[in-house]
Formats: structure tokens, sequence, C-alpha cells
């Protein structure tokens, strides 16, 4: 019996209930604590990574997991005992005879507390956990409202909510993975538990936190920074990073529910090279598809789908399809992926037979994708498409969505199939929905990129989900659903990318312009010029609104749009190296100020709850949009203590604290000294460079399969004399997996200022097997004026030959 599946152990549990201290055993890898109806145990993973289980005592949960890696859940390290718990090099462990938890750092700050012990009663388990009123909570996916979770609720069940608000709850993912910022110190927490479940950070009482659930394991990990990068890294190694995309992804991408019939694709793809506005994908929504039916194409409205995809090739367009989940219901109508479907017995079941449920094409069944046999049938179901050369895929309404309730999904009583995925730890059972509604989803991108990798084994797949839950960057990027044409959703943009980005969904976007109403023109471009600096970039609309386009509204917002989307591809190197690092690392490309200056405020609180609208674009780039776009008046620019730079002019601006400052005025400087004052102009986006940062930039080029003509850039912003100054560029065939065998080209950089004002740059010796496209470097020095360089409006620049072996710039 298994408490995923029974409620019968929770009706035996029906209290709070305290454990013997007599039960407590040391293990090689931490302790576990039998009590006569329950029993903890903790295991460390690693020196700084612990997982906490709470099961009946006789009855442990299923050692199995959707989220986690199987090499990361199984992995141990040995801990030294203590009376009362263990410790390991990083962290301390304590547990009380009442069954408390408590994590502490090995000086004895608390990390973790148990307010309460586990409650369990016939409606589930509650983890209690105590709470200050300096407690700051990041995470939880795209969930609206504000960037820090503090005082709020949240409930995890994937659902289709169009025109969601800031205080909806729940919309489209369930990521139960959050950090906990408390005095400087990050602790992340990852509650391994699909079934819907609940997350209060203060709001029914202050003092506490708590996450809980109806049924299933009683499973959570704990990640230690102290660094909150640290927690987003070890985020990644329990998880998986987000793979490194394909460069074309990081590209402009115009879609429209829906551009129909052929002769419209073609017409949009014309226009954006005849107006030179770079572009590197369009999207096809379901009307290119004969009555919605997921896998056919209308041959009435597109007449030559293969010859329109090859000449979209020819042109640097790469096509996305959309390829929904549902499968239209057509017994003996000659529908191959009903037919092959049934006959492979891949569909989920109630009462016995195949569940069928409305949806775009009609009466539809549904793939059972916890079944490994299932999830391969459907990755054969692309050939075609993958034949014609598609690119992508993009898995929409896979919460999955059903038309016909009032919850929007199917029935508790459907019955899902898990089998075939024991490397996860799962035995071959039967599930009800309730346990795989959350996880649907993901585990349908993942069929669709399995299948990707399986019919083209060395390209780099692209899949777009809606739906997801922890773990699903290994399978497929994100966007945030079914925004709307408003300012307010203009402005939720900015902190769902990021939480999504500390959630592991590094790769994400948000429907530019908004997918739900028409934009005013001033909206339109306001939302272009922000989205040159979001990891996705893709302006998307729903039937029966105004067009998207960048050149709907005439030519003067037609020219501010295609400036920023031109400056993304001048980033593009830029861009693309952070996504490099992205792959290794888990560290998004959209970022809280508070992961690379987690200390700037004295009282160590997130610096981004005084600077809201503002993230940073890779680690080097801040850019500071209006949180309140729609209001004309002023508003403030709370730049990070050190030397910044406008991105755009190269003016300058000193954020240290005076030399004699102590070091609590140091982490207070940039609070210390007055914010920017900024007037909003339309057709102006502040971004600044952080000293010390060396840029990589490219010449323009109307889309990533174009090869740059000219050298490759070298932006430098001179640090402080003394301070630290650096960069890379990263580069490959960007559609591959050859970079894996050592053919890829990356270069660092460093800069050194010398008393005299004198900038040197050195450039390291190139990396890789791989050629890259540039022969020489420019050299841009910014606000420096050497007396034989060329002189540029923002400095001075050299150029020199790449010889790929180190060598040094002097700017005098």
């Amino acid at each position: 019996m298994r408490l995923s599946t029974s409620c019968t152990l929770l009706g035996l549990l029906a209290s709070s209930l305290a454990l013997s201290a007599q039960g407590l055993t040391h293990t090689a890898n931490g302790l576990e604590a039998t009590g006569p109806q329950l029993t903890t145990r903790v295991d460390a993973l690693r020196e700084d990574v612990l997982r906490v289980r709470v099961y009946p005592t006789g009855h442990p949960a299923e050692d199995a997991s959707w989220a986690v890696l199987p090499a990361s859940r199984t992995a141990r390290v040995t801990v030294t005992a203590d009376a009362d718990g263990f410790h390991t090099s990083r962290l301390r462990v304590r547990l009380d005879a009442d069954g408390k938890l408590t994590v502490l750092d090995l000086a004895g700050n608390i990390l973790q507390q148990d307010a309460l012990p586990v409650a369990w009663s016939r409606d589930g388990f509650r983890v209690t956990k105590t709470k200050t009123q300096l407690d700051h909570f990041f995470g939880l996916g795209d969930k609206p409202g504000p960037l820090d979770r503090a005082g709020e609720t949240f409930a995890m069940w994937n659902t289709d909510s169009f025109g969601w608000q800031e205080s909806t709850d729940p919309i489209y993912k369930s990521i139960p993975f959050f950090l906990e910022m408390h005095d400087g110190r990050t602790l992340g927490v990852l509650f391994d538990n699909t079934f819907r479940t609940f997350f209060d950070f203060g709001r029914e009482r202050a003092d506490r936190y708590s996450f809980s659930a109806p049924a299933g394991p009683l499973d959570y990990y704990l990640l230690y920074g102290p660094e909150p990068k640290q927690v987003v890294e070890d985020y990644a190694w329990l998880t998986g990073p987000t793979p490194l995309p394909p460069l074309w992804s990081l590209g402009f991408q115009q879609s429209r529910y829906s551009y129909y019939p052929q002769a419209k694709v073609e017409e949009v793809a014309t226009r954006l090279r005849h107006d030179r506005i770079p572009t590197d994908v369009i999207w096809l929504d379901i009307d290119f598809q004969y009555k919605n039916r997921p896998f056919t194409v209308d041959q009435a409205i597109f007449p030559d789908f293969k010859g329109l995809i090859a000449h979209l090739d020819h042109d640097g367009f790469k096509t996305i399809v959309i390829t929904d989940l549902h499968v239209a219901h057509l017994p003996g109508q000659n529908y191959a992926p009903y037919d092959s479907g049934h006959a492979g017995d891949h569909f989920v079941k109630e009462n016995g037979q195949e569940y069928v449920g409305n949806v775009w094409p009609g009466p539809s069944v549904f793939p059972d994708f916890t079944q490994a046999s299932t999830r391969q049938w459907w990755g054969t179901l692309f050939q075609e498409f993958v034949n014609d050369k598609v690119a992508g895929f993009w898995n929409d309404m896979n919460e999955p969505a059903v038309f016909r309730y009032p919850s929007k999904t199917m029935p508790d009583d459907v019955v899902h199939r898990i089998a075939g995925n024991q490397e996860q730890g799962f035995q071959d059972r039967t599930a009800l929905h309730p346990e795989i509604h959350n996880v649907f989803g993901m585990e349908n991108s993942r069929g669709t990129m399995e299948g990707q990798l399986a019919l083209r084994p060395n390209t780099r797949p692209f899949v777009m989900t809606r739906a997801s839950f922890a773990g699903g960057q290994r399978y497929a990027v994100t966007w945030t659903g079914d925004n709307l044409a408003t300012w307010n959703h203009l402005r939720q943009t900015t902190p769902q990318l990021e939480n999504l980005g500390l959630s592991g969904f590094a790769m994400a976007g948000a429907d530019v312009g908004g997918f739900g109403g028409s934009p005013s023109a001033d909206l339109l471009t306001r939302w272009l010029m922000l989205a040159a600096f979001q990891p996705i970039d893709r302006d998307h609309s729903a039937k029966g609104t105004n067009p998207h386009e960048p050149w709907v509204d005439g030519p003067v917002h037609e020219a501010i749009r295609r400036r920023f989307i031109e400056e993304r591809y001048r980033l593009m190197p830029y861009l693309y190296t952070t996504a490099e690092e992205m792959s290794r690392t888990g560290l998004p490309i959209d970022r809280p100020l508070f992961l690379e200056f987690p200390h700037a405020a004295a009282d160590n609180h997130p610096l981004d709850n005084d600077a809201t609208g503002e993230f940073l674009f890779g680690s080097s780039l801040l850019v500071a949009e209006d949180p309140n776009p729609d209001d004309v008046g002023t508003y403030e620019i709370h730049l990070p203590p050190g030397v910044w730079y406008d991105y755009w002019t190269g003016a300058r601006f000193d954020r240290r604290a005076p030399i004699e400052s102590s070091d609590h005025e140091i982490r207070d400087a940039a609070r210390s000294l007055p914010p920017i004052e900024v007037k909003p102009k339309l057709d102006v986006l502040p971004v600044y460079a952080h000293g010390g940062a060396i840029l990589p930039m490219a010449p323009l080029v109307q889309s990533t399969s174009e090869t740059p003509k000219g050298p490759l850039t070298l932006r430098v912003f001179p640090p402080a004399p003394g301070e630290a100054c650096s960069g890379s560029v990263y580069t490959d065939d960007g559609v591959s997996f050859d970079f894996r065998k050592g053919q890829f080209a990356r270069v660092q950089f460093t800069c050194t200022v010398a008393p005299d004002g004198a900038l040197s740059v050195s450039i390291g010796a190139r990396e890789g097997s791989f050629t890259p496209w540039w022969s020489s470097f420019r050299v841009e020095a910014v606000g420096v004026h050497a007396a034989k360089a060329e002189k540029t409006s923002l400095g001075s620049a050299l150029t020199v030959a790449d010889t790929g072996k180190p060598q040094t710039i002097l700017f005098r």
C-alpha cells in the first residue's frame, strides 16, 4: 500500500505526531528516526544538499521522482554523527525529540526550522517552518504577482487560465521550488510532490510559512548557498539545467493565432525581409491543420506546405508548428494518429475505456505520457514534419485543458499507467489523475523532445510547452501563457521571467504585445523594446485582435521597434555566451539583481525590492524598464554599488562608497546615494553596463543563419582602478551537438586600469577546435580617449587580428 494512492494511512494519522528519541538512528549519510506512527529520514546528497522524507512507519513512499535526476536522487556523502543529528562540511542537522527539524550552517545560524511537528490528518499533511519579517521568498515559476512571494499563498495545479490577472492562481505550471533568503543566507527548497500542493509564505501567520499536500509523498530537498547563485546551480545539479538551445531560437520570432492561408505566411515573411526587421522564426498556430487535428495540414489553404517550409528556410526563417496533445477521436476515419495510438493502446482510460474530452478538434483522446512506450510512439508522429524540415514544435493546451468541465481538465477518475520509468525509480503501476495532472504536460514535452532526438540525433531540439513541472526545463522552453494587451501585463513580464529563471526555466518568454486584446501603438512599441532583452522574443497575438507585426503602427513606431530588435542581434554573441553558461550552470539569462549583488543592502534584503522593474540581462547589463509604464511621471533607477555606464551613451555613474567607509557602509552604498531620476521617453529604454564588463558584439545580420561580416567587437566598460574586469565569448555551429566533441570556440578577456588611466585589454588563447566567423577583434574602450586609436561616439577603438593566441591591447 502506498500513501500516494490511498487515504487509508492518512486516516490512521489524524494529528501532529511526535517521534521517540529512542528511535533516532545514525546512518552513514544522515539519520533515520522511527516513532510508533511516523518515520523521518534525512540524507546528505552533497555537503550542501539534503533530502528529507517523512512517512508512516513501515510504509515508505516510493523512492522515485519525475523532477530529480536519477544520479542526483541517489547521490550520497558521508556525514559526521552528532548526539541529536549530524553535520557535513557545510551544514548541521538537528532533530528534536518531538520530531522538529532544524538546519543550521556551521557557524550556528539557523537556515530553516520547523515551527511545529509534521501535521498529518485525513486531509493530507502540512510542513510548517518558522518565518521572520526578514525572510524573502522567490521562485514557484511564473505565478503572477510581485517578484517576492512573502505574504502570499499559492496552489500548484496546472490550469488553462486565459487572461490571468495579477491575483490569479493557479495558472499553467507547477514548479514547487523556491528560494528562502534570510539575512544574507539563501536556502532552496524543492517539495517533490506532484499532487495539488499548497504554499503559504506568511499569509495565515506572519511568523510561519508552510507547504502541504492532500496525498503523495512528504519528500523535500534543501539546497544551501549561502549565495543565491549557488542555490540556483545546486538546483540545476538536482533537476538538470536548461540545455543549450539552437542559436536561431534566440532571434526575433513572429507569430499569430493564426497566419493562414499559405499566402499570408509568405506575405509576412516577405514584409519582414523588405523592411529589414531581423527575424529568425515564423510560427504556425492551429489553423494550418485540417479541422484543428494535430499532425495534419489543411491542403486547401496550405497547398504546398513542404515548399513553404523550404522557401522560408531559404530566406533565413525557421518554422515552428503547433502539435497539441489532444488527438481527434476519429475511429475508422483513416486518421493515423488516432489509429496507431488506439492500436498501440496509448490513450488514458476512464472506466476501462478510452477517455474522450472536447478540445479544439472536438471529441479527443489523450496519450498516456507516463508510459515510456507511449512517449516513443508519440515521437514517431513528427516524422513527416521532420521530413518537411520543420525546425521546432509547440506543445500547447497540455495542462491538460479540456473544454467539457468547469474544472477545465479531465476528471479525477481518469487512469494513467506508469510504465518503463524504472530509471527514475518508478515501478510499473497505475495512478489516478490527481497524481499525474501536474506532470502530464512535462511528460508530453518530454515525448516531443525525445522524438526529435530519435529522428534528428545530432540536431538540438526546440520544444515549447505551456504546462510543466519541476525539472521540465530539461525537455522544453516555455512562455507565460495567454496574457493580455495591457500595461499591467507588460509590467508582470519581468517578475514572471525572473522567477521562472530561478525555478530552472531559463529559456522563457511572454507573448509580446499581449495575446488577448489589441495593444495601443505605444504599448506594442514598449513591449517590443523590453522583449529585446528577454530570453525568448516572440511577438504573438490572438484571433480577432489587431495585427502585432512591427510595421502596423506606421514608420515612426516601426523604426523604434526595428532599432531594438537590431540591438538584440548585435548583442547575439553576448546572449549566446550567456545561454551556454546557462546550459552548464543553470544560471538564468534574465536575472534579479540579488543574484549578482546579494549583499547590496546593509540589512541584506534583496535590492530588487527597491528596484522594481529592473533586471539583469546576463551578468553585465542592467535593464531598467519603467515600473509604471502607463504613468507619464518620472521614475527612479537604483543601480547596485560599483561603477556603471549608460549602455547607449557611455555616460559613467560611480555608485561606490568612499574608500574610508566601513564594510557596512560599502554594502549600503547604492542606497545611500540618490537614485537616478528618469523621465520616460517612448524610444528610450535605460540600459546600463557594469564597470569591468567586456561585451562581445557582432555586425548586424537579418537572421542568425547569415554569417556576420566584419570583426567581433569587444566593448570594454573600464572598471575603477584595481577592480575586476572580464568577459568571454562562446560560439559553435549553433545547431548540432558537436560542441560536446570539442567543436566550439571560447575566448576569455580581461582588462586592467592603471593609476594613470591607461587601459590594458588582454585576449586569451582560443579554446576548442571550432573556427569562428570572425578573423579580427575590434576593441572599443568606452570613455577612453587614446591618442593612437580610432575615435568613436563612446570612446576609442583598436582593431587587431584574431591569431587564436594570447595578446594584449593598450589604450594610452
